[in-house]
């Protein structure tokens, strides 16, 4: 059994952090779990949560402002046809 367990290789995968147990003598792969997600703190969560309220915030104004224009723009075109039915 001690020399089963000197060939098995245990890496963890620098990407996503998964562990991956490799059998060196069958050249095949054991046992795979994912990687454990890092915990974050409360305050970076609450940044995260800013940020992407911050940004919701924008679209929410720029949003706003071209229905602003939209409604502008329309306004006018109704005037200046009114004006021009009144010509005639």
């Amino acid at each position: 059994m001690i020399k089963e367990k000197e060939n098995i290789f245990e890496i963890v995968c620098p990407q996503c952090g998964a562990f991956i147990w490799i059998d060196g003598s069958l050249k095949s792969v054991i046992k795979v779990e994912k990687g454990r997600k890092k915990k974050e703190s409360l305050e970076d969560l609450l940044a995260k949560e800013r940020e992407r309220q911050a940004a919701f915030d924008r679209k929410f104004e720029a949003t706003a402002e071209l229905e602003k224009k939209k409604k502008e723009k329309a306004r006018e075109k109704f005037e200046k046809a009114l004006e021009q039915m009144e010509d005639d």
